[in-house]
């Protein structure tokens, strides 16, 4: 399958689009650093970092003050393991890691903006804030329809300079404007939210270079999620009642987020809880009433 989509649930966003051979679209970074040498090199966030003129370095180097924040310079798989803050002498001597390093301690919102680049230079953004629970879970996603001028006019002009020759999707986060992360791929949880005839553009922008796509009726779109305690093996919610999450007016789809025949402990999910589903609506009511009948079952 040419959309390289390692995860099932979020294949009924793909299966249904044809994709030419030979064009290949990761959604995850293990796939898009194998496929885009050229550009791999923005999984290096103490790179990002510096590139920006924020201060950063190795662990060893000495920051000149404090706080700072301290991070893994590069990990595929789980980006923010091991991530801290890091406030004196004395705690950066103990948290000292090979393969760490600090910089700048940034502050204000943090968002997750897809974008589209062609020849490094964006055509289309949007733009997503999280709304977090305790221990690194989500009660859910807001996909915004308006623009994030702070954030477009940042990251576009540092895609133009250091991304030139690249033609696909990238994926920013952000805190306060400044970029922490960038993935050459999309958020590939919520495109149904990002309106018709999207995916039907995400090919033809790999498979023709260029962005075709209507985004005149975009609308406000929610991702809510749940989660479940760790430590029992699920299944999932018998057919009916996925039929009727489905067809609540607002809901575009269901995700069930796990695999049945997986022994929980060796699914990635947060410390705070089991991640069993996901519901993508135009409308948070909805998505909370399709919650609460998920979780009867669960519970």
């Amino acid at each position: 399958m040419p959309i390289i989509e390692p995860k099932p649930w979020r294949r009924q966003f793909f299966d249904h689009v044809p994709c030419p051979a030979g064009v290949m679209i990761p959604l995850a970074d293990t796939d898009a650093w194998t496929l885009l040498p050229d550009h791999r090199w923005i999984y290096d966030k103490l790179a990002v970092a510096l590139s920006q003129g924020l201060q950063g370095a190795p662990h060893g180097v000495m920051p000149p003050a404090y706080p700072v924040f301290s991070k893994p310079m590069m990990n595929l798989r789980s980006m923010g393991a091991g991530s801290r803050v890091i406030a004196s002498a004395a705690d950066y001597d103990a948290a000292m890691e090979a393969g760490h390093f600090w910089c700048t301690l940034l502050t204000g919102a943090h968002v997750s903006s897809d974008a589209v680049l062609v020849d490094g230079k964006a055509q289309w953004w949007r733009h997503a804030t999280g709304i977090p629970l305790d221990g690194g879970t989500f009660d859910y996603w807001h996909i915004h329809s308006e623009p994030f001028p702070e954030i477009e006019e940042w990251c576009g002009p540092w895609a133009a300079k250091h991304l030139r020759g690249y033609t696909g999707m990238i994926n920013f986060e952000t805190i306060g404007g400044r970029i922490i992360e960038a993935h050459l791929r999309f958020a590939d949880q919520w495109p149904d939210l990002y309106g018709p005839g999207w995916v039907e553009a995400l090919v033809g922008l790999y498979a023709n270079k260029r962005w075709v796509f209507d985004d005149t009726s975009r609308i406000d779109g929610y991702s809510v999620v749940l989660f479940g305690p760790h430590g029992p093996r699920y299944r999932y919610p018998p057919e009916p009642i996925q039929a009727a999450v489905r067809a609540i007016p607002g809901v575009l789809s269901l995700q069930l987020s796990f695999f049945e025949d997986k022994d929980p402990a060796h699914h990635s999910m947060p410390p705070g809880g089991f991640r069993l589903a996901t519901i993508n609506t135009t409308s948070l009511e909805a998505g909370r009433q399709a919650r609460d009948m998920l979780r009867g079952h669960f519970s």
